[in-house]
Parts: C-alpha cells; sequence; structure tokens
C-alpha cells in the first residue's frame, strides 16, 4: 500500500512527514519519544504542547537531520528518528 503524505500527520508512533533528497521523497516518523527529547534540549515544557505542536515548533531540525540521515543511506521505510536521533555523540 502507497500512503501519500502531503502534510505531516500523527501516528500512534510519533508524527509522519516527507522529506525530499535528490528528487525522491522519503517517509520518515518522528517518534513520540524523541519530540519529548528535543523538548528537554531547549527547555521546553513538553506536558503543555500536543506532539503536532511540538513537531512544529522543531520541524527545520527534524527535516534537517531527516535529510541528512537520508542522504548517508540510512536504511528503513519508513525512516524512523528515536530519542538518540537527537542527541550529541559523546567523545572520548
Amino acid at each position: 500500500m502507497t500512503t501519500n503524505i502531503s502534510q505531516p500527520c500523527l501516528t500512534p508512533e510519533g508524527i509522519m512527514f516527507m522529506v525530499t533528497v535528490d528528487y525522491v521523497g522519503r517517509k520518515c516518523i518522528v517518534t513520540h519519544a524523541a519530540l519529548h527529547k528535543l523538548s528537554e534540549l531547549k527547555s521546553i515544557d513538553a506536558a503543555d504542547a500536543d506532539m503536532m505542536e511540538l513537531f512544529h515548533a522543531f520541524e527545520a531540525t527534524i527535516n534537517g537531520v531527516a535529510r541528512r540521515m537520508v542522504a548517508a543511506r540510512v536504511p528503513n521505510d519508513p525512516l524512523v528518528m528515536l530519542p538518540m536521533t537527537f542527541c550529541a555523540p559523546s567523545t572520548p
């Protein structure tokens, strides 16, 4: 089954959206937990916002990271963005 996504939409897992890299559209999901992680990093109280509000608050960051992941050929369809996706790597 093929589903076209013109706008971000709420799913049981998180928010599904599309990014386009090199003229190819790719479905992505940013999980609820990842959205909460982003809100912690920016000191936003996630309890006061719904998931779609959080997505829109961080949409530029989420889309940028998703595009880089697609360009790096990260597998899975849809591409799933977890909390660790938005954590800076630790340096030894």
